[in-house]
C-alpha cells in the first residue's frame, strides 16, 4: 500500500494529471492528422504545386522522388533522356572522327596513296576536332558520373549549357570544316578518278572492313556538319525539359543562341564564296543578324592582330564615334567642331595561359597585350580596318570636365583620336575599359604618371 500512495504522489508530481494528459493526446492526434493532411498535399519541389498523388508503398517509393508532381516527374525522365542523348551522341560522333583518322587517313599517309598537301585538302582540320570532342566528351562523362556517384539519378545537377560555352571555341573549328567542305569533296572526287589504288583502297574499304559500317569516305566526312547543325536541336530538347528555375536554363538559351548565330555566319560565308550548298539554315531575328555581325567583326580583328584563338579575349566591342583633330587641340576647341565618323571598334587582350591544357583556359593569366581594332562599316559585304590596330601599351587615354561626352587617345607617335559614343554613360565605361588596359601595360608610362606630356601635371581633370 505504501509502494502505490508512492507511485500516485509521484506521478501527480510529473504535472501531467488525468485532465492534462487527455488534452495532450487530443493535441497530438490533431497534429498528426495535420502533418499527415499536409503530407497528402505537400507542395512539389520543382513547381510548388499541390497536386502530388499519396504514397502508400514506403519501400518502392523514392522520397526524392515523392516530392515532385506528376508533371514534374515527366520532365524530369524527359531531361535525363536528353542530356544521356546529348552525351551518347557525342560519343558516336566522336567515333566516326576517329574512323576517318585511323581507318581513312593513316592508311592513306602509310601506304603514300596521297601527298601532305591533298591529305591536307581532304581531312581539313579533322584532328583539331578529334582533340575538342575528346575534351568536350571527357568533362561531359565526368559530370554524369559524378552526378550518379552523388545520387543524383535525375542528373538535375548536370548543367549541359555551362560546359558548352566552356568549349565554345569549337564553333571556329566547325566553321573551318564546313567552309572547306565543298572544295574537300571536289578534291577527293578529282583524285579518285586520277588514281585507281586510292579508288581500289576505297571500294575494299567499303565493302570488306566492318568498321566502316559499309559507308563510304564522303559520308563519314559529313559527320562534323551533321553533328554541328544537330546541336541545336538537342539543346532544344533539353530547354523545353528545364524548368526555368534550374541554374542551366540560361546558360542552355545563351548556348543555343550562340551556335545558331555561327550556322548563320557559316551560311552567309559559303554564299560570299560562291558555294551551292549550305547548312540547315535557321530562323533569323535582329539579335541574332547582330551577333552574326559580331562573330564576323572578331575575324577580321583576330586575323589581323594575329594572336591564337585560345589566348584572345574580347573585352568590348560596338559602334563609336570616331574623330581625328588636326592639330591635337580638342580641348581648347571643343568636340561640337570635331567631324566625327560612325565607327566598329573592338578592344582586345592578349592572356597568357596558366597552362598548355585547354580545360585551363578560363583560368586567367597576366596580360601581353592589348590593342583597340578600328574597322569601317560593311562596304561591298566585307570589313575594312581603318588602320593598323592600336596597342594600348603605345598609347595615353585622358578626358576632359569641359568635353566628358568624350576621351582623347593618343600614341606616342602623337597621331590622336577623340572617341565618343551616343549614349554618354557608354563613353564612359568604354573610357574606362581603355584607360585600364592601357596603365597596365607600357612600364614608361610610371615615370610621366601616364600624361600625354610630361610638362602637363593637371590630376585634378583626370577622373
Amino acid at each position: 500500500a505504501t509502494r502505490t500512495k508512492s507511485a500516485d504522489v509521484e506521478r501527480a508530481d510529473s504535472g501531467i494529471g488525468q485532465m492534462a494528459a487527455r488534452k495532450w493526446r487530443n493535441r497530438a492526434s490533431e497534429t498528426l492528422s495535420s502533418l499527415q493532411a499536409w503530407e497528402a498535399h505537400r507542395p512539389c519541389t520543382d513547381c510548388g504545386e499541390r497536386d502530388l498523388p499519396v504514397e502508400t508503398d514506403v519501400q518502392n517509393c523514392n522520397q526524392r522522388r515523392a516530392d515532385l508532381c506528376e508533371k514534374c516527374r515527366k520532365r524530369r525522365t524527359e531531361r535525363k533522356e536528353s542530356v544521356l542523348e546529348f552525351v551518347n551522341t557525342e560519343a558516336s560522333y566522336g567515333e566516326d572522327l576517329r574512323i576517318i583518322k585511323e581507318e581513312f587517313y593513316l592508311p592513306m599517309q602509310v601506304a603514300g596513296l596521297l601527298s601532305q598537301e591533298q591529305l591536307q585538302g581532304i581531312f581539313s582540320n579533322i584532328q583539331e576536332l578529334i582533340d575538342l570532342n575528346e575534351n568536350f566528351l571527357e568533362i561531359l562523362q565526368e559530370e554524369i558520373d559524378q552526378a550518379f556517384d552523388q545520387g543524383d539519378d535525375d542528373l538535375m545537377t548536370v548543367c549541359i549549357g555551362e560546359i558548352f560555352l566552356e568549349f565554345v571555341n569549337m564553333l571556329p573549328a566547325f566553321q573551318t570544316y564546313c567552309l572547306q567542305q565543298s572544295s574537300s569533296v571536289n578534291m577527293l572526287n578529282t583524285l579518285e578518278k586520277e588514281k585507281e589504288l586510292l579508288r581500289i583502297f576505297l571500294n575494299v574499304s567499303q565493302n570488306d572492313n566492318t568498321a566502316l559500317r559499309r559507308m563510304n569516305l564522303r559520308s563519314f566526312l559529313m559527320a562534323p556538319l551533321q553533328r554541328v547543325t544537330k546541336y541545336p536541336l538537342l539543346l532544344s530538347r533539353i530547354i523545353k525539359a528545364t524548368t526555368e528555375y534550374h541554374p542551366d536554363h540560361g546558360s542552355l538559351r545563351e548556348a543555343k543562341s550562340r551556335i545558331e548565330s555561327h550556322l548563320e555566319h557559316i551560311n552567309m560565308k559559303t554564299k560570299q564564296e560562291g558555294n551551292t550548298w549550305t547548312l540547315r539554315s535557321f530562323r533569323q531575328d535582329s539579335k541574332k543578324k547582330r551577333e552574326v555581325i559580331n562573330i564576323e567583326m572578331r575575324e577580321t580583328a583576330l586575323k589581323t592582330v594575329g594572336w591564337l584563338r585560345e589566348e584572345t579575349r574580347f573585352v568590348m566591342e560596338g559602334s563609336l564615334q570616331l574623330a581625328q583633330p588636326p592639330d591635337g587641340q580638342w580641348v581648347k576647341k571643343g568636340s561640337k567642331t570635331l567631324k566625327f565618323q560612325n565607327m566598329q571598334v573592338l578592344l582586345l587582350v592578349n592572356i597568357k595561359r596558366v597552362s598548355e591544357s585547354s580545360l585551363d583556359s578560363a583560368e586567367p593569366g597576366p596580360v601581353k597585350d592589348a590593342v583597340l581594332v578600328l574597322i569601317r562599316d560593311k562596304n561591298n559585304g566585307k570589313f575594312h580596318l581603318l588602320r593598323e590596330p592600336l596597342r594600348l601599351s603605345n598609347c595615353i587615354v585622358s578626358t576632359d570636365p569641359d568635353c566628358d561626352d568624350t576621351f582623347e587617345l593618343i600614341e606616342i607617335r602623337r597621331e590622336a583620336f577623340v572617341f565618343r559614343d551616343s549614349d554618354r554613360a557608354r563613353t564612359h565605361h568604354w573610357f574606362r575599359q581603355i584607360r585600364r588596359y592601357s596603365r597596365e601595360l607600357g612600364s614608361w608610362k610610371k615615370r610621366r604618371n601616364a600624361l600625354p606630356n610630361i610638362m602637363i601635371s593637371t590630376p585634378h581633370t583626370r577622373p
